[in-house]
């Protein structure tokens, strides 16, 4: 394995941090805590997913919630009771005692609300997908990487937290399939939608529906977009171009984050796809999406696949079938295969020499602590080192990575793409591809 020294290095100071105490703090940084030192927060979508933050947030300061439908504020007024209301959540943005916030609205707003929170001096912990289409992904990375001096950033891929990414990545950083080739990430979830729901009467008194819209295009209300159990209600409207990126920026986030922690990428220089028929009103269901990504100082050239609702990549040999799977990973390499979901993993040296004499497995020393909880560790980084294991460059780079093959898959073509311009070189027509139309009076970077 060429450079496995390097590869040990690079997992340690980009993962293993996650569970050492670090002391070394930026100037700043636990200015202006509240009594016992604790951070003052605002919740900006504050039920459905957002209670999944209740705990987390229990100690410290909620000062604010913001939240489109009065029935979920009620419900996390009764969790916070001494937090201000608000329905817009660029007033919640504008009040002075805030320190950090927690987005968890639908993903249309999610880009949004991290600039404009960054640009005003605040921590962000965002649900994912942290964009919705290359530019937003991009623009949210830019102003993350303006501020990383004096913010915490991290990505909602809660999943990260398990033990089995930082083993996986260990397994392919050190070599234990010889040389990295292709990764391939899948998920199986399907939907039947063939356009935007039609109007169907007002909206309830309840649910300011212009602010649920935000800052895309105008779509009537119909009550099953928000019909769906709380916390899972992304599967009502995730599927619609305007609101989301169905799998792709869905679970697609989470199953490329185990593919992501360990392949050390930063972005593609092409990608294509094929699938279902583009329809300008609904993401595909069955796509497959595959990137070209350069080499870096431990591994050359590989590709990387994205496959959903239905399209499967080929089995390393029969006895194993993928398709038993839900979500996984499978990373080929020169002297085997590894495959895993986000909790296991099976490791199959396949091909001459593959003796697994070549791998040399990692000590205790070397071996990433275990992290802790995925939130905590970023409040945590809000009061001390900033450090977090998917902050907005790392998270950046995957969302810009997916979202450019949705741009691909519009376009109908392979995609030759230029990472440090965020332009594509061989199709002029696919860089309006990559940006979404918002309506008047809303700006990304506000």
């Amino acid at each position: 394995m060429k450079n496995q020294d390097i590869n040990r290095r690079s997992f340690l100071t980009s993962s293993a941090y996650a569970g050492i105490g670090l002391t070394i703090l930026p100037s700043g940084t636990l200015a202006g805590l509240g009594a016992g030192g604790k951070l003052n927060i605002a919740l900006i979508g504050a039920h459905g997913r957002g209670s999944a933050h209740y705990g987390s947030l229990a100690n410290e300061n909620v000062v604010a919630i913001c939240d489109v439908n009065a029935d979920n504020m009620a419900l996390a007024a009764k969790q916070f009771p001494k937090a201000k209301q608000y329905t817009d959540w660029r007033k919640c943005l504008e009040q002075k005692d805030l320190q950090a916030v927690v987005c968890c609205t639908p993903d249309h707003h999610h880009a949004f609300i991290a600039i404009w929170a960054m640009n005003r001096g605040l921590h962000v912990y965002c649900e994912k997908p942290l964009g919705e289409s290359v530019e937003e992904a991009r623009a949210v990375r830019a102003v993350y990487l303006a501020n990383k001096n004096k913010l915490a950033t991290q990505h909602g891929t809660q999943r990260h937290a398990g033990e089995n990414f930082d083993r996986v990545s260990e397994l392919v950083r050190n070599g234990a399939i010889g040389e990295l080739q292709d990764v391939h990430a899948w998920g199986n979830r399907v939907h039947d939608k063939t356009g935007y729901l039609p109007a169907a009467g007002a909206p309830p008194s309840t649910i300011d529906w212009d602010q649920w819209i935000g800052p895309v295009q105008w779509h009537p209300f119909n009550p099953d977009y928000v019909s769906g159990t709380p916390g899972a209600n992304c599967l009502q409207w995730n599927m619609y171009h305007d609101f989301g990126s169905w799998q792709v920026g869905d679970m697609g986030s989470h199953t490329m984050d185990l593919a992501w922690n360990a392949i050390d990428a930063g972005l593609p220089t092409s990608a294509k796809a094929d699938g279902d028929p583009y329809h300008p009103e609904v993401c595909p269901s069955a796509l497959k999406t595959m990137f070209e990504l350069p080499a870096n100082d431990w591994r050359g050239d590989i590709r990387v696949v994205w496959y959903q609702g239905g399209p499967m990549p080929k089995a390393p040999f029969k006895a194993l079938d993928l398709k038993k799977i839900g979500h996984g990973v499978m990373f080929k390499g020169s002297k085997g295969v590894l495959v895993s979901d986000f909790t296991r993993r099976i490791l199959i040296p396949t091909g001459k020499g593959a003796d697994m004499t070549y791998y040399d497995s990692p000590t205790t020393e070397e071996v990433a602590a275990p992290m802790g909880n995925f939130a905590q560790q970023w409040i945590n980084a809000c009061k001390g080192d900033l450090k977090t294991s998917c902050d907005f460059d790392y998270a950046g780079r995957m969302i810009e990575m997916l979202m450019l093959g949705l741009a691909a898959h519009q376009a109908g073509k392979q995609l030759a793409y230029d990472g440090a311009t965020g332009r594509v070189t061989n199709h002029a027509v696919a860089n309006d591809y990559l940006k979404k139309n918002y309506r008047e009076g809303w700006v990304l970077n506000g």
